[in-house]
């Protein structure tokens, strides 16, 4: 795993665990993470990521709406 140091100016009011949970969030959000890799990186269980992700407004279905659109179509002909 990479390493990686970030200078955050005091005035951003996050811990550590606060900081990957939101990185970690929009990685998974964009599907560069895995529900798996994302809770590794916190720290956290994966049942305990998935729960936090609507904290974060992420779904843990990351799924694009155009192909459920498009499965919701086939599935009803």
């Amino acid at each position: 795993m990479k390493t990686l140091t970030l200078n955050i100016p005091e005035s951003v009011n996050l811990n550590s665990r606060e900081l990957a949970m939101a990185l970690a969030s929009k990685l998974y959000e964009q599907g560069k993470l895995s529900l798996g890799q994302a809770a590794e990186l916190t720290g956290f269980s994966k049942r305990t990521f998935a729960e936090l992700l609507g904290a974060y407004n992420v779904s843990i279905f990351n799924y694009p709406s155009s192909e459920l659109a498009s499965d919701v179509a086939n599935a009803s002909a």
